[in-house]
C-alpha cells in the first residue's frame, strides 16, 4: 500500500486522512499550523468511532487511526509518497505556492493531486516542471461518507497519471469519473449550478417557496438519483429508451431551456431565502441538523453497499 501525503488539515484533509487510512494506507498528515494538525486527529478519531458504529469500517478506529501520523514539515510529509492530496486555501496564489515547493519536493513519480472544488489545475501549475504528474482530485464533501471524486486533468497531465490516480482512488473504494479537459466548475458544481439557478429563479419569481423545492428534490428527484443518474432515469422512463425520452419530452425542455436567462442572486431574494431557511431551521440548530445529516448519509451508504453485495 503506497505512503499517502494529505496536506492541509482542515475538514477536507482529515476527511482523506480517513478515506486512505481506512483502506490501508499509511498516511502522514501536514498542516502549517499544528496545533489544526492536533485537532484533526480528534476529529478522525471521532469520525472513525461513527463509521465503526455504523458497520462502514471493520476493523478498529484505534487500528485505522495508527496509520496517519503527522509530520512537522511539508518535505518529511511527502517523502516517499505515492500520492500527495492537497487540501489548502482556495486561491490560485495559495495553491501556486504550495504545488511549486511540492513540485521541488516530492519525488519525481509522486502523484500531485488538489481537492480544489473548481480552480483548475493549468492555473497552478503551468510553469512547474512536473507539471505532467498534476491533476485536480476533487471530492465531494465529505469524501470519507461521499464516495465521488472528479479527476480533472490539466492539459499537460500524462494519461498515465490519471489511470495511476484513478487506481489509487478505486482501491480506496472512492469513485473516481475521469472528466476528459478542463472546465471551470468540473462536472459536479456545474450540474448542481443549474439545479440550483432554476430553483432560486422558481423560488423568486412566486411559483414555489424554498421549503417545497427541497421536497421536490428529496421526495421526488433525489430518491432516483441516489442510485442512479440523470441518463439512466430517462432512458428508464420512456418505452423505447432514452431517444423515445428526449423525442416525447426533448421539445418541453428546450423551451424552459430558452426561458432560463441567467440572472444574479440578489438581496432581495437571499433576504427572502434567509427567513424562509430559518423559519425551517434556526441557525443555532445547525450543527446537530448536520449531525443528522452524515448519519443518514452513512445509513445510504450502508444500504447501498448491502443492495450492491446482494445483486452481485
Amino acid at each position: 500500500m503506497e505512503k499517502i501525503a494529505v496536506i492541509g488539515a482542515g475538514l477536507i484533509g482529515s476527511a482523506w486522512a480517513t478515506v486512505f487510512a481506512r483502506a490501508g494506507h499509511s498516511v502522514v498528515l501536514y498542516d502549517v499550523n499544528p496545533e489544526v494538525m492536533a485537532s484533526a486527529l480528534d476529529a478522525i478519531n471521532d469520525d472513525l468511532a461513527k463509521l465503526y458504529v455504523a458497520g462502514l469500517i471493520t476493523e478498529q478506529p484505534e487500528t485505522v487511526l495508527q496509520r496517519i501520523t503527522t509530520a512537522p514539515t511539508l518535505e518529511q510529509a511527502v517523502r516517499g509518497a505515492g500520492l500527495v492530496q492537497e487540501n489548502v486555501r482556495e486561491t490560485v496564489e495559495a495553491k501556486k505556492e504550495i504545488f511549486a515547493e511540492l513540485d521541488r519536493l516530492a519525488a519525481p513519480d509522486t502523484i500531485l493531486a488538489s481537492s480544489t472544488s473548481g480552480i483548475p489545475a493549468s492555473t497552478f501549475t503551468a510553469d512547474l516542471k512536473g507539471r505532467a504528474r498534476c491533476l485536480v482530485g476533487h471530492p465531494i464533501n465529505p469524501p470519507s461518507l461521499v464516495p465521488l471524486v472528479e479527476l480533472v486533468p490539466a492539459p499537460w497531465t500524462d494519461q498515465s497519471t490519471m489511470e495511476r490516480a484513478r487506481a489509487l482512488y478505486e482501491g480506496a473504494r472512492q469513485v473516481p469519473i475521469m472528466v476528459q479537459r478542463e472546465i471551470q466548475g468540473f462536472i459536479v458544481n456545474r450540474l448542481q449550478g443549474a439545479l440550483l439557478s432554476e430553483a432560486f429563479r422558481l423560488v423568486e419569481d412566486g411559483y414555489v417557496n424554498s421549503a417545497d423545492v427541497d421536497k421536490a428534490v428529496k421526495d421526488g428527484l433525489g430518491l432516483r438519483w441516489a442510485f442512479m443518474g440523470p441518463f439512466e432515469t430517462i432512458d428508464l422512463n420512456a418505452p423505447g429508451g432514452i431517444r423515445d425520452y428526449c423525442g416525447r419530452y426533448g421539445p418541453l425542455y428546450l423551451d424552459i431551456a430558452k426561458q432560463a436567462e441567467p440572472r444574479v442572486w440578489n438581496d432581495a431574494l437571499l433576504d427572502k431565502l434567509e427567513q424562509e431557511r430559518l423559519q425551517e431551521l434556526p441557525a443555532s440548530e445547525r450543527p446537530v441538523r448536520k449531525r443528522w445529516r452524515d448519519q443518514r448519509l452513512m445509513d445510504l451508504v450502508v444500504h447501498k453497499r448491502n443492495a450492491a453485495r446482494k445483486e452481485q
